[in-house]
């Protein structure tokens, strides 16, 4: 049965290959990056063999344990890892628990991550080789490894199955999977400062690693290669026992999984709660406001846009504390107002087959526009302004307020016309109602990257008096020019946002069964 297992896991992803000529590319190109990054690897642990024996250990310790923390936390921000072999397919099956374990196991291995993951494991063999015994060690101890990541991962994605299937859960660990992801920088600096503050960092967090799941068989052949068999002896048995533990969890869900099938779970609401309809104007207007604020809400792919605000002034604070300039973070609100006036640039390519509702309600072009922007204000306006003000009184600049209110006002109020008229005239891939936010649809990088592109040179374009007159104030130092960067901003703002929604309201009623076509394709 393991056997046949292994072979259902082959014929599987041969199988998809063959369907999808996207997927296949796709694993030619991981492999290659595979193949590149397992030789850089593999290079490494050969030439680390000759070291310091404490910096071997340090060095394998630590990017072991790296390793294992990223088996086991992928599959808590990723949804759909690898589940080929899904347990749930099994269910009508009378196959043997022990087996089954076994099998999926096994066949976690088959495939880029898990062949990577093993050969770079095994390859310790050869750091240890001046070290017989550690060498041995070694191999036995990179099966514990491997089979600790594998196991963990199974357990992780059997036991969140039943979460995974509730809307909710998915919404939001697809929001929050952002945060590490945009912040990757300032952490990756916070590490890298903390190794250059402290000589003995790596020591230490290297031993106490040591001792956890992550790195205890990483640690067992350093700790022979010097002698201490006790020490040796008790972390592989953590890591023995952790594996049992594991297995024995991972059991108990899989036992639950194949008997009690995932539900979505069914909430309840008061009669006649019409929810934020009932608090926008009864008008087709305030209808779509009400609409794609829901969206704002509850879709991961718009709360992706807005969970990246707050994040914003860390990055630039980051970026500005690199270069020892903190008047970066005084540009927050513009910046701020700019990305949050583009987000609307795809609104209809996010509505999916869903726009058909627009259509038929026959909704004018001017009223889809206009609610769409109005949702957008509705939160964009007090945080671009508080995004404006905050960093100018923190910094001591406040005489800089009129220039950056105009800054701001143009981004938000311009960028949002012009987004109106832009999502009403292009269309392109974007992940699908449900998807993950991080999801690139095949084929879409390049009309994306070139409708963004383009989309941001006009966009600079339409801002260029606001920011002449910026710029002319920041030289000068004459006020009337910060005055007048204000005034620009509101008075061409509101007109470009007046503009761009008759001219995008004009180019919906044009298209409108075109623009259908299009995101029903778009899948």
């Amino acid at each position: 049965m393991v056997a046949h297992l292994l072979k259902l896991k082959l014929l599987l992803l041969r199988n998809s290959l063959r369907r999808s000529t996207w997927q296949l590319v796709g694993v030619i190109l991981g492999g290659l990056y595979g193949l590149g990054l397992l030789g850089l690897v593999v290079a490494g642990l050969v030439t680390l063999g000759a070291l310091d024996l404490e910096l071997v250990r340090t060095v394998v310790v630590l990017g072991g344990s790296a390793a294992v923390l990223g088996w086991l936390v992928i599959p808590l921000v990723v949804s759909g890892v690898d589940m080929t072999l899904d347990p749930a397919r099994f269910v009508t099956f009378a196959v043997p628990m022990r087996q089954l374990m076994t099998g999926l196991a096994l066949g976690g291995v088959i495939g880029i991550p898990g062949l990577v993951t093993l050969i770079a494991l095994l390859t310790l063999a050869v750091t240890w080789i001046r070290h017989p015994v550690a060498a041995l060690a070694a191999i036995v101890c990179a099966a514990g490894a491997i089979l600790l990541c594998v196991v963990g991962s199974r357990l992780i994605t059997t036991a969140g199955a039943a979460l995974a299937s509730s809307r909710r859960f998915k919404d939001l660990s697809s929001t929050v999977a952002i945060i590490p992801l945009v912040l990757l920088g300032p952490i990756f600096a916070g590490i890298t400062a903390g190794f250059q503050n402290s000589p003995g960092f790596a020591g230490e967090l290297a031993h106490i690693l040591a001792w956890t799941p992550l790195g205890v068989f990483l640690a067992v052949p350093a700790d022979l290669a010097v002698g201490e068999w006790p020490t040796a002896l008790a972390r592989f048995a953590i890591g023995v026992g952790t594996i049992c533990v594991m297995a024995f969890l991972w059991q108990k869900s899989l036992s639950h999984a194949l008997v009690t099938p995932p539900h979505n779970a069914v909430t309840r609401k008061g009669a006649g709660d019409l929810g934020l309809f009932s608090r926008f104007p009864a008008s087709p207007t305030g209808a779509v406001a009400a609409r794609a604020l829901t969206y704002w809400m509850r879709d991961p792919r718009y709360a992706a846009s807005v969970i990246l605000v707050p994040l914003l002034p860390i990055l630039l604070w980051f970026i500005s504390g690199e270069s020892g300039d903190l008047s970066l973070l005084n540009y927050l609100g513009p910046i701020t107002a700019f990305l949050l006036a583009w987000s609307i640039s795809a609104d209809i390519s996010y509505d999916n087959t869903a726009f058909w509702i627009h259509l038929s309600a026959g909704l004018s072009g001017k009223a889809d526009r206009a609610g769409r922007a109005l949702a957008l204000m509705v939160f964009a306006t007090p945080v671009v302004l508080v995004f404006t003000v905050v960093p100018l009184i923190v910094s001591g600049s406040l005489a800089d307020l009129p220039m950056m209110l105009g800054l701001s006002a143009g981004a938000l109020l311009t960028g949002a016309g012009f987004s109106s008229v832009l999502s009403a005239r292009y269309t392109y891939n974007v992940p699908l109602p449900g998807e993950s936010p991080f999801k690139t649809p095949p084929g879409t990088g390049f009309s994306m990257l070139a409708i963004q592109f383009i989309g941001w040179v006009v966009l600079a374009v339409l801002l260029l008096p606001e920011l002449g007159f910026a710029i002319a104030y920041l030289v000068t130092g004459n006020a009337v020019f910060g005055w007048l960067t204000l005034l620009t901003g509101l008075v061409l703002g509101a007109g470009a946002l007046i503009g761009g929604i008759r001219l995008g309201g004009a180019w919906y009623d044009k298209r409108g069964p075109e623009l259908l076509q299009a995101v029903s394709v778009n899948k």
